[in-house]
């Protein structure tokens, strides 16, 4: 079997283990109406991205 030649560093080691701490994406809010938006998507219920009206919803 292989056996490693130099130990491992801390910073090597970290970033290996670094991998398992990701918790998926945060959820971000619409500044006018509050409601969950996923970050950089229009927003579905008001029609807003970037503080400006982008898309016509239907009420």
């Amino acid at each position: 079997m292989a056996h490693p030649k130099r130990k491992q560093s801390r910073m090597k080691r970290h970033q290996r283990k670094a991998a398992n701490a990701y918790e998926g994406v945060q959820a971000t809010y619409c500044t006018k109406c509050q409601t969950p938006v996923a970050p950089h998507r229009v927003c579905p219920a008001c029609g807003n991205y970037g503080g400006k009206q982008v898309v016509e919803v239907a009420e």
